[in-house]
């Protein structure tokens, strides 16, 4: 096909600002899907995104667009995901294109993904189209927006489309400016093929499905195919292009998107953002910009019945066929049994997995409170990559550790600072930068640990600004960090499944609030029990849940005191004995209640 009629371009937005409705007009519109097919965010498939109103797996689909002039031409939406957590396929996403429509809700304004995605979008050097959606809603302030767009993204207001996805006002403005403003594919100076993969998903019949945007050469069926980061080669069985359905064509071509299946039953083999070439003659270098995704949240996960380890097993194993950045591996914890100890991209991609695990296989789980990858400078040289608090080695060993640091955007109202401030600095969080956004509110940009913000930041962050309040991050690497071990002692035995690696500044008040929830929730017995924090071998906090008590003496009515004495006496021992064979039995629901403490 001629690439001067090809458009390759994706939607970048903050949640909730109608990208998929959007998606869903430019369908209609080119009569890609027919009327009597649609629905309400035809692009996103899973329940938990119809509900959460939230793009979890991108879908790309082939729009035919025939302007009023005659010309036809064929326009590629490389759907993204919008959250912070997929970043990165945010990223590849970008790669495979040349522009992007971004996103403004009229009643929000720029918020702190946009800001986020903007950011990746201007690194590539693609072409923006913005466009202001929601222009029918009462509370829509079209004029501020505009002079958000210009002040802030800087893209002259003369360029913004403002539309009604909902009702598809001006949405015909929106193809006409794709195919009007965003530049055709490149012409290669190579013919040898170079295909990057954006995406992929797991088909139970025909193996992994290749979501790739070819940059030059071409593919068909039959060709010998290899992917240059893992070495690893297959021959196409099957290509095709996206309309949404899967349609097969005979080749690719320089320029087009489409899907590639070439009997790949390994989703290990196929690596978002690798290069396809052909293995006979194979390309001289990849696409720039490959790296491998790691994971930044890591929890183990245990099954509530011990019985469902092997269908849990199963569950996890169906569940990264599908999703290629969730990790995972057995682990054994002495208080919950054998379970998995599980990587994600951030915390709401780790919610979406367990979500999943109990919707769609109906197993019910416990997990570990969520921690980060921490590097770990030994005294002999060693560097030690760690995310699970029982492998943290001993203090005496120990250069220095190092955690990972994040730039967070966060937009609030101007009355909100105060509180904002406050509370970043309470988690470790250093102010590098504000920006006023308008008359009313404010961006602050700080740099704070990942492990500050993973847990429950975002909720704080929402109710001290009732709700208006928006948040992003990224990334800036690692950091030395004074952070020990924090351990907790039941009985004078410590509990895996309570440790912790903490600063040490917040150790004893951590410390403190975990013995405190666990005298509430574990049940007496029948002698006193010790709960203790404690760091190496000093404890900064305990309490003690006090034993049951029986009154032996109840039958005696009168007599001499030397006969209650003696039975005090014999019960006094019988307690000893018993507190130095007995175990405490620590119940599930305990841990769960420790445990969505957030403790």
């Amino acid at each position: 096909m001629d690439t001067s009629r090809i458009r390759n371009f994706c939607i970048i937005a903050h949640i909730d600002h109608g990208k998929s409705t959007l998606a869903d007009r430019l369908l209609e519109l080119t009569h890609t899907i027919a009327q009597r097919n649609m629905r309400e965010q035809v692009l996103d498939n899973m329940d938990l995104e119809r509900e959460r109103g939230i793009t979890i797996k991108s879908h790309p689909v082939r729009l035919v667009y025939k302007r009023p002039a005659g010309d036809q031409y064929v326009l590629n939406l490389i759907d993204t995901p919008g959250h912070v957590d997929f970043t990165y396929e945010v990223s590849r996403s970008l790669a495979a294109c040349e522009g992007a429509l971004l996103l403004v809700d009229a009643t929000q304004g720029v918020q702190a993904q946009t800001i986020a995605n903007l950011h990746l979008a201007q690194e590539r050097g693609i072409k923006l189209i913005p466009v202001i959606n929601k222009i029918d809603l009462s509370t829509a302030n079209v004029p501020l927006v505009r002079q958000q767009i210009r002040e802030i993204i800087h893209l002259p207001t003369e360029d913004i489309i403002e539309v009604s996805a909902k009702y598809g006002t001006n949405v015909q403005e929106v193809l006409d400016a794709i195919v009007a403003r965003i530049p055709p594919p490149p012409v290669q100076p190579t013919s040898e093929l170079r295909a990057l993969i954006f995406d992929s998903v797991f088909n139970n019949f025909r193996g992994v499905v290749v979501y790739a945007r070819v940059f030059s050469g071409h593919i068909e069926a039959g060709l010998p195919i290899l992917l240059m980061s893992t070495g690893k080669s297959f021959e196409v069985a099957e290509i095709g292009s996206l309309c949404p359905d899967m349609r097969p064509t005979k080749s690719l071509a320089t320029g087009e998107v489409g899907y590639v299946i070439a009997n790949i039953k390994d989703p290990g083999d196929v690596r978002i953002g690798d290069t396809i070439t052909a293995r006979n003659h194979p390309a001289r270098a990849p696409i720039k910009g490959y790296k491998e995704m790691q994971p930044m949240v890591f929890s183990g996960l245990y099954p509530l019945d011990a019985s469902d380890y092997e269908a849990l097993r199963e569950a996890l194993g169906r569940l990264r066929l599908n999703d290629a950045s969730f990790v995972y591996e057995p682990e054994s914890s002495a208080a919950l049994g054998y379970g998995f100890r599980c990587g994600f991209l951030g915390l709401l991609h780790l919610e979406v997995i367990f979500q999943r695990i109990e919707r769609e296989f109906g197993i019910s789980t416990i997990s570990t409170n969520p921690s980060v990858s921490y590097r770990v400078q030994m005294k002999g040289g060693e560097l030690r990559a760690i995310d699970n608090p029982t492998h943290f080695p001993n203090p005496a060993q120990i250069e220095r550790v190092e955690e990972p640091y994040v730039l967070a955007y966060v937009i609030i109202p101007n009355e909100y600072i105060g509180p904002i401030m406050q509370l970043a600095m309470e988690r470790r969080g250093e102010c590098v930068g504000t920006d006023s956004m308008d008359p009313t509110r404010v961006m602050l940009k700080f740099e704070v640990p990942l492990n500050e913000i993973i847990v429950d930041f975002y909720d704080k962050l929402k109710s001290l600004t009732r709700g208006y309040g928006s948040l992003d991050y990224e990334y800036i690497g690692h950091r030395p960090s004074d952070m020990v071990k924090l351990d907790i002692l039941v009985n004078h035995e410590p509990v895996d499944a309570f440790s912790g690696i903490v600063h040490t500044s917040k150790a004893d008040s951590r410390g403190r609030a975990i013995v405190a929830r666990l005298k509430e929730v574990i049940p007496k017995q029948l002698f006193s029990v010790p709960i203790q924090a404690a760091i190496g071998g000093r404890i900064v906090a305990r309490e003690t849940i006090k034993a049951l008590k029986k009154d032996v003496t109840a039958k005696c009515y009168g007599g001499d005191i030397t006969r209650k004495r003696k039975l005090w006496e014999k019960q006094k021992e019988g307690k000893k004995k018993l507190k130095e064979v007995g175990k405490v039995r620590i119940p599930q629901s305990a841990f769960i209640e420790v445990l969505k403490a957030g403790a």
